[in-house]
């Protein structure tokens, strides 16, 4: 348990983990790696799984999306998409430490399973609960911060999809011989405008007659005008799972008038697993911000159409041309809007596709050299 202690305290001391280094620029896996103003990309990468497409978009003045893949030995290939809320600090947190925690719970005896990931998003959430009280007197709000999380993990032939929040997993999958792809959402949502979670927020919290409310149009947790207030899982909102941090020390908005003996929001992700098949084409990891603007068919459509390269880049402009539809603009106009006021117009939007090469996980062993990704657009 030493790992997780030593990033606390590097935490507690104003220093974040050291992220994984960009590739040099010897690495001929580097070559498709760019940036474009407010749009990241690594247009394709090989990983043990198969192959990989990644992109960002900026949209917040400051970016609230963090993402993430390791590919080696023994865990196989690993997968983190973290939509941030209120600011980046729950999301850049979770990144930096929450493969290191799966890391550590699938070390022992256990290997890969459903438990070791919830052990996993137990400890990064209780790391930053850590941190927060590390920094409640000097700086409160971070008790206001959190941060959707969705995992992937392809570990031999089985895939593992864990979710805090409304980001997706969406899988391509081959239907006959006809090259048609069919859309299978791989992850549950934890979103307060899916009636299913009214239900069990409500179920939750007998006493609390105000614990979905409708405003606006839009369901919201506790029906503060936050649109933070529309997940009722994730990582971080500590002022929403501690009545200590709902004090006047945080910003009105977030405050909640009424105090509570329980946690509103929960940290508990959602986790299921799958044998592939030779018909599981590819999946699609993303935050919210792609699926604002894409249904799961038209994405698997976008990816299987076209060459894998630069897939995740496709998909990122296919939702802000729809975004520019939507407010009947031009794309090239929406693209000259700088960040902030970008937000008016669409999310950040973060996209990971991962191929899945079902010949190569046969095998049983892992093959070719260790990848790591993160995003590199500032902050």
């Amino acid at each position: 348990m030493l790992g997780p202690i030593l990033r606390l305290l590097s935490a507690c001391g104003g220093v974040w983990p050291t992220s994984p280094a960009p590739a040099a620029a010897g690495d001929a896996s580097a070559s498709s790696e760019g940036r474009d103003g407010l749009l990241w990309w690594r247009d394709l990468a090989r990983c043990h799984a198969g192959d990989v497409s990644v992109a960002v978009a900026q949209a917040n003045q400051v970016l609230e999306d963090q993402c993430r893949l390791e590919s080696a030995p023994p865990l196989g290939t690993v997968v983190g998409v973290f939509d941030g809320h209120a600011g980046h600090d729950a999301a850049r947190f979770a990144c930096d430490n929450l493969f290191a925690n799966l890391r550590e719970a699938c070390s022992g005896p256990q290997d890969v399973t459903e438990d070791a990931i919830r052990e996993a998003f137990l400890a990064t959430e209780e790391g930053f609960l850590e941190l927060v009280s590390c920094l409640w007197e000097t700086q409160p709000d971070i008790a206001t911060v959190g941060t959707c999380c969705l995992l992937g993990v392809v570990h031999n032939r089985t895939l593992f999809v864990a979710n805090l929040g409304d980001s997706r997993a969406v899988l391509g999958r081959k239907v006959g011989r006809t090259g048609q792809i069919a859309a299978e959402q791989l992850s549950s949502e934890h979103n307060a405008n899916q009636e299913a979670v009214r239900n069990e927020l409500m179920a939750q919290h007998p006493d609390d007659p105000q614990i979905v409310s409708l405003k606006h149009g839009v369901w919201r947790v506790k029906g503060i005008i936050q649109r933070v207030l529309q997940v009722s899982r994730s990582i971080g909102d500590v002022y929403l799972k501690y009545a200590q941090y709902n004090t006047e020390r945080i910003k009105p908005k977030f405050r909640t008038s009424e105090t509570f003996s329980r946690p509103i929001l929960s940290a508990n992700p959602s986790v299921v697993s799958r044998d592939l098949q030779p018909s599981d084409s590819f999946v699609i990891f993303a935050s919210d911000g792609l699926w604002e603007h894409l249904s799961n068919q038209e994405a698997v459509e976008i990816v299987n159409s076209n060459q894998r390269s630069g897939s995740a880049r496709r998909l990122i402009k296919a939702a802000m041309q729809e975004a520019a539809r939507k407010r009947e603009m031009r794309y090239s106009d929406l693209m000259k809007i700088d960040k902030k006021v970008r937000r008016h117009f669409h999310d950040d939007i973060t996209v990971i596709v991962l191929f899945i090469n079902f010949d190569l996980l046969a095998k049983g062993a892992a093959q070719g050299q260790p990848l790591s990704i993160r995003c590199a657009l500032d902050y």
